[in-house]
């Protein structure tokens, strides 16, 4: 029996370590925290411009970006077997059927037989403040 384990000879291998040069590249984690990085710089900054649809875009794109990154590098999800990336949809579709099954009733501040009084009046507070706020100049 020939020993083809852990230990064998790097003869053929030039001198070099067991994993250098055979085509096995993990995930780069300090590329990834940079570009992580990168992203929050911009999506702090984006805001700043004033442009609000613009700012939406951005902000919603950049945490699409952020959460793709973090998902495959970080928690390996580009390696794993497909069932998984299937059942991270699949919770991420029964969130969005939840969110559109309570929003109607959450975002409302009255219905049958209840209503939300400090929501109102916090609602009538915010829009008297900015009605008395001047434009900057």
């Amino acid at each position: 029996m020939s020993d083809h384990g852990h230990a064998h000879d790097h003869k053929g291998h030039g001198g070099h370590g067991h994993d250098a040069g055979h085509g096995h590249v993990g995930p780069s984690y300090e590329k990834t925290f940079i570009t992580l990085l990168v992203l929050l710089a911009i999506s702090v900054a984006g805001p700043e411009i004033g442009i609000k649809w613009l700012t939406l875009i951005t902000a919603f794109g950049i945490a699409i970006v952020k959460a793709y990154l973090v998902a495959s590098r970080f928690m390996h999800l580009n390696v794993e077997k497909k069932i998984i990336s299937y059942l991270l949809l699949a919770a991420v579709a029964f969130l969005f059927l939840f969110f559109a099954g309570v929003s109607p009733d959450v975002m409302k501040h009255r219905g049958n037989n209840w209503e939300n009084v400090a929501a109102q009046d916090e609602v009538d507070r915010a829009t008297i403040e900015s009605q008395n706020v001047q434009p900057h100049h």
